[in-house]
């Protein structure tokens, strides 16, 4: 049985003294130290709340409050299911609505901080899981159903791919779909705001550093030619629901301009 760790939910073989993800200047391990639970007691302790967002895109939380509360998305289309990001809550109830809603088709995840669980995601569900190629080391239990893709640009269905944006990791990725107005899922690649009306970029959030101009500048670039109405970040209420190219585009030069 798996262990996760309670600071960033991340799915270990066995606990043990340390956790790579949470030393790592862009989490942090806890005053109390580092803590364990079982994959199985977090399942029987937790349950994960629905939301739906948009007509084919519903939100799942967990609750109460486990790690670094990041929701993760489903998202359907008509070539299948995709889930994007990752929580380390899997409880029954769970598997069970995404099965009656036509299963996990395949699982795409923006950076390490929510690579959690998905080794059980993928098994349940039968279901690959894409990761860039350039966060490999921040894997800490292998899987056959781990499929690491380079460049960046990806292409997972028709209509929907994964961007390679860099920034908060080497391979921070979003993903866009093409449904006429566009929809882009964020992760906290790009950070939503509290009014929900602009974006930030951070190397480390919780230990707030920032990332440089130039960074800031190539993110900027590689969306420019991407067009979005609608943009959902990592957590809950982070919902940009009209003129989102222009709230990130307007948010780049902002953050740059501050930094001169």
């Amino acid at each position: 049985m798996s262990k996760v760790c309670k600071a960033c939910g991340t799915s270990f073989e066995t606990a043990r003294d340390n956790c790579p993800i949470c030393e790592d200047e862009r989490q942090y391990i806890p005053v109390g130290g580092q803590e364990w639970v079982d994959f199985a007691a977090l399942t029987a302790s937790h349950t994960n709340k629905w939301e739906q967002l948009e007509p084919c895109l519903l939100s799942i939380k967990t609750v109460p409050k486990f790690a670094i509360n990041q929701r993760a998305l489903l998202l359907n289309t008509p070539h299948g299911n995709i889930l994007w990001d990752c929580v380390a809550n899997l409880d029954p109830a769970t598997v069970t609505l995404i099965k009656a809603l036509g299963g996990i088709k395949a699982i795409a995840i923006s950076h390490p901080h929510y690579y959690t669980t998905m080794q059980e995601w993928a098994q349940v569900f039968e279901a690959p899981i894409f990761l860039h190629a350039s966060d490999r080391e921040w894997v800490m239990r292998d899987s056959p159903a781990i499929h690491f893709w380079e460049g960046d640009v990806l292409e997972i269905m028709p209509t929907v791919k994964l961007l390679r944006l860099g920034g908060h990791f080497a391979g921070g990725t979003v993903l866009h779909r093409d449904d006429g107005r566009g929809v882009l899922l964020a992760g906290d690649i790009l950070q939503v705001t509290p009014g929900a009306d602009a974006v930030s970029f951070m190397w480390s959030y919780p230990n707030m550093l920032p990332l440089s101009a130039e960074v800031v500048h190539e993110i900027v670039e590689r969306l420019r030619p991407v067009f979005f109405d609608r943009l959902y970040g990592a957590f809950e209420g982070q919902n940009i629901r009209a003129n989102a190219w222009d709230a990130v585009l307007r948010s780049g030069q902002k953050y740059i301009a501050c930094l001169k």
